[in-house]
């Protein structure tokens, strides 16, 4: 079987050719992407790692998480990964959340949820929630900002978040189980 462009000797040499400067502009291509990548993440609260860095700006908070109305264990070490601490961790699984950096940052509820689902196995399934069904409360009082809330330090966050899937009818059935 011929391939169109592999036939006849000439043709087989331009399109080789072709294809060869082809992956040249890729492979520049995704390089220099990478290294713009690069230069544009310096710094940046969100991806770097605190370890050896000068952290003066520290706040801690509370976080609890309820899916479909039941209470969700929020793990420990969200954020520590390969010995890198992240900007947003956590120590223990009792919902406090810290967050360093070298300077004042504006952290927010949203960027623990992305930490969680970027650096630790497993993940936040944000995927999966229905956002206009889902809420967060700070101190009592619901958030207009949502996942945009910033982190205050001290605050006590609930999160209060429904899956797409999740059928509110069924808490509400008034029937034995089974029926």
């Amino acid at each position: 079987m011929f391939w169109p462009g592999m036939g006849d000797p000439v043709k087989r040499k331009k399109t080789i050719k072709f294809l060869l400067i082809l992956t040249g502009v890729g492979a520049v291509a995704a390089s220099a992407s990478v290294a713009v990548q690069s230069v544009i993440n310096t710094d940046n609260p969100l991806k770097d790692c605190i370890d050896d860095r000068d952290t003066p700006f520290k706040i801690s908070v509370t976080l609890e998480l309820f899916i479909d109305g039941q209470k969700a264990n929020i793990p420990a070490n969200i954020g520590i990964v390969n010995g890198c601490t992240h900007s947003l961790y956590t120590l223990t699984n009792d919902g406090t959340i810290y967050a360093e950096w070298e300077e004042e940052y504006p952290f927010e509820i949203g960027h623990f949820l992305w930490t969680w689902t970027t650096y630790h196995e497993g993940g936040f399934p944000m995927r999966d929630v229905d956002q206009g069904k889902s809420r967060i409360l700070v101190n009592g009082i619901e958030s207009t900002n949502y996942l945009s809330e910033p982190l205050v330090d001290g605050a006590s966050y609930k999160a209060e978040f429904t899956s797409k899937g999740y059928d509110v009818s069924k808490d509400t059935d008034f029937l034995p189980p089974g029926q």
